[in-house]
């Protein structure tokens, strides 16, 4: 079985299939749609870099842009909104690549009858969160649509950064030997968005951890320029974002279920939901993946900054052109931690 059948046993029915909720999950049914779909159509050297921003020189200089589109539901939720959640999403795809946001662009696309009000705050809520970050919106686009054609409000931003030189920060450079670090908790964002979905109450509020994170990358490549690998666990969470880069590199992974951090309180709502919180999206955490003998020192860093003080290593690359990722579970057994198969939250970011 080769990569390919390995994750799409059968090929997209372009001819009789139609869109459905797994095709923006983030998981494999998404992945397929963008290679034997988008990348069929649009091929070319940039986008076959496969990373969240493409690289590319501008002026003597390296380059790197994003473009994100946001849906969330709902609208507001604890630690965040959509406003905020586009300015931060976008800053961190750009800074993935170790890049220095420079310019952000939105787009809205706005339902008839929508509250000025709440557009208000949303728009107030984007100006905070560009201004804290650094990252100004400098030019945009609005359409209106007939009620019942959008929900309330949709924003598409789109990212540019600059690259220092001597990086090199790929989904496609893991190698054998490597060390797999996450920046914090995993699972606050969808849970948080779930709970207040389900009007769920708990001891403690689950907050989104949505937060730009160029700051916390600033100083990890400042310590640790040979990081090879550096990606935001988003739609499809952990468990997806690490497949992705497996097939990526062309390698294999093995983590520790007792090392991954999660609150209490998101494990047992997950529990109550029945979600896996590999799963679960993130939007204010990271992935760095970097040779094992920086991996003291990259820790060391990321504890220092207040975004990255929960940072834990949490498993190796392992060499196995297939891509294979298991994880020792907390009962000292194995189990395959394989790609988002259908859609756990939908509308989650």
């Amino acid at each position: 079985m080769n990569k390919m059948s390995k994750r799409f046993p059968m090929r997209l029915n372009i001819r009789n299939g139609h869109v459905d909720m797994t095709h923006g999950s983030g998981g494999r049914a998404m992945a397929q749609l963008i290679e034997e779909l988008f990348v069929k159509h649009f091929d070319n050297e940039l986008l076959r870099q496969g990373n969240d921003q493409a690289l590319f020189s501008g002026s003597g200089k390296r380059l790197v842009m994003s473009t994100d589109g946001h849906v969330v539901s709902p609208l507001f939720f604890p630690g965040g909104d959509i406003g905020s959640l586009s300015v931060h999403g976008t800053i961190n795809d750009v800074a993935m690549s170790g890049a220095k946001p420079l310019y952000l662009t939105a787009g809205f696309i706005l339902e008839e009858g929508f509250a000025l009000a709440d557009l208000d705050k949303i728009a107030e809520s984007m100006a905070k969160a560009a201004k804290t970050a650094g990252v100004p919106i400098i030019t945009g686009d609005t359409k209106v649509v007939e009620k019942g054609k959008c929900d309330g409000v949709f924003i598409t931003t789109t990212g540019l950064g600059e690259v220092p030189d001597g990086l090199d920060i790929s989904g496609s450079n893991a190698k054998p030997g490597d060390a797999i670090i996450v920046s914090g908790f995993m699972g606050d964002h969808g849970v948080a968005i779930m709970s207040s979905r389900e009007n769920l109450q708990f001891e403690t509020q689950i907050v989104s951890d949505s937060a730009a994170l160029h700051g916390l990358i600033k100083d990890m490549v400042e310590a640790v320029p040979q990081i090879n690998c550096l990606r935001d666990p988003t739609r499809g969470g952990l468990a997806t974002t690490l497949n992705e880069i497996a097939q990526q590199s062309s390698v294999g992974m093995k983590l520790f279920e007792d090392d991954i951090p999660v609150r209490k309180e998101v494990s047992a709502a997950c529990e109550l939901l029945g979600l896996d919180v590999l799963y679960v999206a993130n939007e204010g955490k990271l992935i760095a993946i970097c040779p094992a003998e920086y991996a003291d020192l990259l820790l060391q860093t990321m504890h220092k900054h207040e975004l990255g003080k929960h940072a834990a290593k949490i498993g190796s690359v392992l060499e196995d052109d297939m891509g294979f990722i298991t994880m020792e579970t907390g009962f000292g057994g194995n189990r395959i931690v394989d790609w988002l198969a259908g859609e756990q939250l939908p509308r989650i970011c």
